[in-house]
């Protein structure tokens, strides 16, 4: 904020803090945070308390087996992330360029996708068991031994394989940062490769691998597709037993604030463990590592590391699915195909420009405003991207419906007749719920490209007798659309991705393509889940690439 506008700001005084920025920056802030509110609100105070039941009954099995889910799924990712970005930041071996970028492909895919893809590849009927029967002659299932597909264990490689690129690339970005004089310091006291790994390397990455850690834990905890494909049960999946299948909101609430406060437990403990651990790098420039070139049987051995996570990852899912999209071509034309699509990209881009504009007003809004009320309330905005769309739906969908049959019984009132109901009835509660979720990502890219102008220039042009709106569109705009249009295509993919919030808020008989190909493979039809599902990766593969190349 300019030194010009903050005198501004303080002059006004009262008036100030009524002007229309600061109040459409708070109204806008109340919007993303109401749904957590309204959870919160409902878990307290439910119509029916099964508090007491779900404590005796099913609560402990769904916080069990999340908790197990989460840690094992942080563990494993953080091992593939950390193993891989050093390897390639470090060594010289075979593909290392290739794979360098293709370990980021598997954010492409939703982990539900590779959940059914994993399942169609080892099941009794695959080709994986069908080759060993072939080979070895076995008659039937009771011949031989083979790991069962659909359980916990499962779910937590094919989350891993979906979720590890999140730690891979902040990983990456430090290692590469990483000045070579502490390696060679490390080397000159007599450490070894794994030492010069685990005493120096490892500890100054630690902060950027723990705040991986963290989205993937939280990625976990918000997957329904995955853990219910597989009929593990979490606290996501309570969610929709409880709300669902016993008609039970308040007990719904109550699951969602669980989930909340491992949430917060999660970005608190991430944000502490940053503020303890700081590093700086004193030198004025930074002489990077030079690559060691592998040879021999560990030059194949790092191939096979880096390559095993990207087979897994991204090639098996896509492959499966290509396969069937291939053997189905009929599928393709499907009716219900193209209209889920038609709604995909309705909805999603509604939803992307709605939540840059309100991104972008809000950050403008609390640059211009000298009051403290905006400045707090701009982080917590941030709350509904950590925040799983099951709970978030549970948070817009209940309140939402009051609102919805109090409206209709008022223009019932006023004009007679039969109204239907508009909010829940409509596309509005999903653009709500994408808005919230999303929110972060508008907001951050916002902020942090509106930090990138220079204050000199908003002030010239008041100067010059513009506008506050005028400032915006013609400073502010111009500078920083390159990362509204990447915040606006980041926005618009997770939208297309987005499953548990779209299964509880779409309207009756409203489908997408994320809800198609989770319905379709739920009644194991992957033929016609396939082209849904490779129409969302790739969506997907347009913001890995902008992710890639943001990155290079």
């Amino acid at each position: 904020m300019s030194s010009a506008e903050t005198v501004t700001a303080k002059g006004q005084g009262l008036k100030g803090a009524f002007s229309p920025w600061s109040l459409g920056a708070i109204a806008i802030a109340a919007i993303v945070l109401a749904p957590i509110c309204a959870v919160a609100a409902l878990a307290f105070f439910p119509t029916e308390n099964i508090w007491p039941h779900l404590l005796s009954t099913t609560l402990p099995r769904y916080l069990r087996t999340t908790l197990i889910l989460m840690v094992s799924v942080g563990v494993l990712s953080a091992v593939i992330g950390t193993s891989t970005a050093w390897l390639v930041s470090r060594y010289q071996f075979p593909l290392r360029r290739l794979l360098e970028w293709a370990l980021l492909l598997p954010l492409a895919i939703p982990a539900y996708v590779g959940a059914y893809a994993l399942v169609d590849f080892l099941e009794y009927a695959g080709p994986v068991q069908t080759w060993l029967r072939g080979i070895f002659g076995w008659q039937t299932s009771r011949d031989y031994w083979f790991p069962e597909v659909r359980s916990l264990g499962a779910a937590i490689i094919v989350l891993s394989a979906a979720l590890y690129p999140y730690i891979y690339i902040l990983a990456r970005a430090t290692f590469r940062e990483q000045s070579a004089t502490s390696d060679e310091v490390a080397r000159s006291l007599g450490a070894g490769a794994w030492g010069r790994f685990m005493r120096v390397a490892l500890p100054l990455a630690r902060p950027a691998i723990a705040a991986g850690m963290a989205i993937v834990m939280m990625e976990t905890v918000n997957d329904f597709g995955t853990v219910d494909y597989f009929a593990v049960q979490t606290l996501t999946t309570g969610i929709f037993s409880v709300w669902l299948e016993s008609n039970n909101a308040g007990g719904a609430a109550q699951i969602s604030c669980v989930i909340l406060i491992l949430v917060i437990f999660l970005v608190t403990s991430e944000k502490i463990s940053r503020r303890r651990i700081k590093f700086f790098n004193l030198g004025k420039s930074t002489r990077p590592v030079t690559r060691v070139t592998l040879k021999g049987g560990n030059a194949i051995l790092a191939t096979l590391v880096c390559l095993l996570p990207f087979l897994i990852g991204f090639v098996l899912p896509v492959g499966v699915m290509g396969d069937h999209a291939l053997a189905n071509m009929e599928s393709w034309t499907d009716e219900g195909l193209i209209r889920a699509l038609s709604n995909t990209v309705t909805v999603g881009a509604i939803a992307a420009v709605i939540t840059v504009l309100a991104g972008v007003f809000l950050v403008y809004g609390v640059r211009l405003s000298g009051q403290s009320l905006p400045k707090l309330l701009l982080p917590l905005t941030t709350i509904g991207y950590a925040a799983p769309g099951a709970v978030l739906g549970v948070g817009i969908l209940i309140p939402l419906a009051f609102l919805d049959h109090r409206l209709a019984e008022l223009l019932e009132s006023i004009f007679g007749g039969r109204f239907p109901l508009i909010l829940t009835g409509s596309a509005f509660a999903l653009v709500l719920a994408y808005c919230v979720r999303f929110f972060a990502i508008a907001q951050g890219a916002a902020d942090a490209a509106m930090g990138r102008v220079p204050p000199n220039l908003a002030l010239a042009a008041r100067s010059l007798g513009r506008s506050k709106a005028r400032v915006l569109a013609e400073v502010y705009f111009p500078l920083i659309r390159g990362s509204i249009g990447s915040a606006l295509l980041l926005v618009f993919v997770d939208c297309v991705k987005e499953l548990p919030a779209t299964m509880l808020l779409r309207p009756f008989n409203y489908e997408t393509l994320a809800t198609r190909v989770h319905d379709q493979a739920s009644l194991e039809n992957i033929g016609d889940a396939s082209p849904g599902a490779l129409m969302i990766v790739l969506v997907g593969l347009v913001a890995v690439l902008l992710l890639a190349r943001a990155n290079r």
